[in-house]
């Protein structure tokens, strides 16, 4: 962590944060000079009272967001691990597309997990035991009983997983506006999570669910059953006050203005669809 580069940072998105800081002023300005005499383990302190006083968010607020976001983590690469490790579930040519995808999760579990110690937290652990991919809430025989023995089983759980993600991540990133490094990560992943779903959306096109696309279109659950909270809000078709249909006379519909943003979805809501899948 290059603390000078944080303060940096910071001026660049507030030029009066030494106002701000009042009696700290001078003490910033001397940071980078002694940061190399500060041990490394007080630093993430040092800046959570930083950004409580000036921004109000605290580094443990983060820290509760990248735990949030840790948990939708291990669902999905659990998720995944046991898919690709069930013979005969998925399709020969589809498996090569879903390692990757699992190495994605596994891959985002170990990113947050280090961040969060990093910033001095405590990241949650869970396993496979912890979920009911049935959604079941742990009974393992809820309404998608079948979701490792029938791949479209699997593929609308995938789906519904991955359409999650993205808005669950745009929901959070203003929650984590005070950390660039963190927002980037987190941002980075939600990139990588919107391919995902492309890729499993497009699975499901090619097997016969004719109105699924690549993307979302209104509030199309596209054919699964009991997801409706997981694309509710999708339908919008108004971005920063503007209504993108027929824009300056244009021959914009409904389907194609919904289809051009994700609409985030907040914490409560992305727990209230998790929940059955978690024991």
């Amino acid at each position: 962590m290059n603390l000078h580069n944080v303060i940096t940072e910071i001026e660049k998105v507030d030029p009066e944060v030494y106002d701000r800081l009042d009696g700290r002023r001078g003490a910033l300005k001397q940071f980078s000079g002694i940061a190399g005499k500060v041990a490394l383990a007080s630093l993430p302190l040092m800046l959570s009272s930083l950004f409580k006083k000036t921004y109000g968010q605290s580094t443990s607020s983060i820290v509760n967001v990248l735990n949030f976001a840790l948990t939708l983590e291990y669902l999905e690469s659990e998720f995944y691990k046991k898919g690709v490790g069930t013979p005969g579930l998925i399709a020969n040519a589809d498996i090569a597309g879903f390692t990757v995808i699992r190495d994605h999760e596994v891959a985002h579990v170990a990113v947050l997990r280090q961040t969060i110690m990093q910033l001095g937290g405590t990241p949650v652990s869970l396993t496979g035991a912890n979920f009911d991919y049935t959604a079941g809430n742990g009974s393992m025989n809820g309404p998608y009983a079948t979701v490792f023995s029938n791949y479209d089983t699997f593929l609308a759980v995938s789906q519904a997983f991955e359409d999650t993600g993205v808005r669950a991540y745009k929901g959070q990133a203003g929650n984590l506006i005070s950390n660039n490094d963190v927002l980037t990560a987190a941002l980075q992943i939600h990139s990588v999570e919107a391919r995902h779903a492309s890729y499993v959306r497009h699975l499901r096109q090619a097997r016969g669910v004719t109105a699924n696309k690549p993307w979302i279109t209104g509030n199309n659950a596209g054919g699964i059953p009991g997801v409706e909270a997981v694309y509710a809000g999708e339908e919008n078709t108004s971005q920063a006050g503007v209504q993108i249909t027929g824009i300056n006379g244009t021959s914009i519909s409904a389907n194609a203005a919904s289809e051009a943003f994700d609409e985030p979805l907040t914490q409560a809501q992305v727990t209230s669809i998790v929940d059955p899948f978690i024991v």
